[in-house]
């Protein structure tokens, strides 16, 4: 339509041109793919497939899955290789950040393996098992508080983790960004703190700085959510032995 000019509307005794639903479309800014990091997919499912073996089906978080590269999947630190790689029944030479595909793996049987594993290359900073790690949470609108020394159920990527918080390192005011209080023994409703949790079984945490996607979490109470956080600093196992077997892990659905 070329006689269309837009609409012009009256706001506050001002003019502004009203564009139509088409053209704001052209100018949204397309979701950033992080290709340029090293792999990182988080597992959703796992099948065992009649003549062909494990498939494991997951999202491409970052970096780029290829066929033949050696992998690794954290916390249960076993290794392969991966055959191939399908996407909406369509064979790929490599899958890239944003994908969700199924790729078959060898030498792993399917029991091996759970969701809420992360897969790696094995080559390029491979995922690790987290020791602890600093976290920013904020509390929302829930009638519980969470002290010092509680155990706290963390939903991370497709991960139930139980965590225990040992230590408040600062109180936050919203508004400003400082610091209002330099420790406390508990955080109630409306409050945002950094804090440290130390993971009380096998799991896989990132930073929220070099892996948005996996490093942003919520811890649940009562089958509420009382809290939403994001991981600053993750302090890795010292030693990976890759004889370990599957972890203990929670996985949920």
């Amino acid at each position: 339509m070329p006689w269309f000019k837009g609409w012009i509307k009256e706001i506050n005794e001002g003019r502004t041109v009203c564009k139509t639903f088409l053209e704001i479309l052209d100018v949204i800014i397309q979701l950033r793919r992080f290709v340029d990091k090293p792999l990182r997919l988080s597992v959703q499912d796992i099948y065992k497939v009649s003549g062909i073996g494990t498939v494991v089906v997951g999202r491409v978080d970052t970096g780029v899955l290829k066929v033949g590269m050696p992998i690794c999947f954290a916390p249960s630190n076993l290794t392969s290789t991966v055959r191939s790689i399908e996407m909406q029944y369509t064979n790929l030479q490599e899958a890239l950040s944003g994908n969700i595909v199924g790729f078959n793996v060898g030498k792993i049987r399917a029991k091996e393996l759970r969701r809420g594993l992360i897969c790696s290359d094995t080559k390029n900073d491979p995922a690790r098992e987290a020791a602890s790690f600093i976290a920013l949470i904020a509390m929302l609108n829930s009638p519980s508080e969470i002290e010092l020394g509680d155990k706290l159920m963390v939903y991370c990527h497709t991960a139930r983790i139980t965590c225990q918080l040992v230590e408040f390192l600062d109180k936050i005011d919203y508004q400003t960004g400082e610091t209002i209080e330099a420790s406390s023994k508990f955080i109630k409703p409306g409050d945002l703190a950094t804090v440290k949790l130390v993971l009380l079984q096998p799991a896989c945490v990132e930073n929220f700085q070099e892996y948005p996607s996996l490093g942003h979490f919520t811890i649940r109470q009562m089958n509420h959510t009382v809290a939403v956080g994001i991981t600053k600093d993750v302090e890795n196992m010292t030693t990976v032995s890759y004889d370990n077997p599957t972890s203990n892990i929670d996985m949920y659905y």
